[in-house]
């Protein structure tokens, strides 16, 4: 088997993932995870499968032809990525521009690496303004000192609320 990663996009509409589901049971690959999303009237997301040697290009080829999608596919790197210990940051505050830089910035000057990442703006009912709220898990070398880095994120702005566990 081998493993392969497919990127979508197109206009959201009924029936684009079991479009998808399909194509990968036609080829016999096996659907390992995947991620979706829609935002601003768009689907996307990204696919992992395994699918046998034999099978792979007429997979690829399958799913460049499904119709209404933006389909890529690419092969993995070689070694699957291993993550000993993680954190769970989440991070809420009022929204402005470059907060995910800052963050991220942040994360990169410890030398981190973002296993998930997800974010959202929402209204905050009594006040009016959109509330920033983000989710990452975070790979981190072992003994890590997650209170250095809270201090760091929570820098970033007087009203951000940075709240981090560890994970199993």
């Amino acid at each position: 088997m081998q493993p392969l990663i497919i990127t979508i996009m197109g206009k959201d509409k009924p029936g684009l993932v079991d479009a998808l589901a399909k194509c990968v049971y036609q080829h016999e690959a096996n659907w390992l995870g995947s991620s979706f999303a829609h935002m601003a009237g768009q689907f996307t997301g990204f696919v992992e499968v395994h699918v046998p040697a034999n099978k792979h290009a007429d997979l690829v080829e399958a799913l460049n032809r499904l119709p209404d999608l933006s389909v890529q596919s690419v092969t993995p790197a070689k070694g699957p990525a291993s993550f000993n210990d993680t954190l769970a940051v989440q991070i809420i505050g009022n929204d402005k521009p470059g907060i995910v830089q800052e963050l991220t910035k942040i994360l990169n000057q410890f030398n981190l690496n973002i296993v998930s990442f997800t974010s959202r703006c929402e209204s905050a009912p009594n006040w009016g303004n959109e509330i920033f709220k983000a989710e990452a898990v975070i790979a981190v070398p072992e003994a890590f000192d997650d209170d250095a880095l809270q201090t760091a994120l929570e820098g970033i702005a007087n009203d951000l609320v940075v709240d981090i566990t560890t994970q199993n």
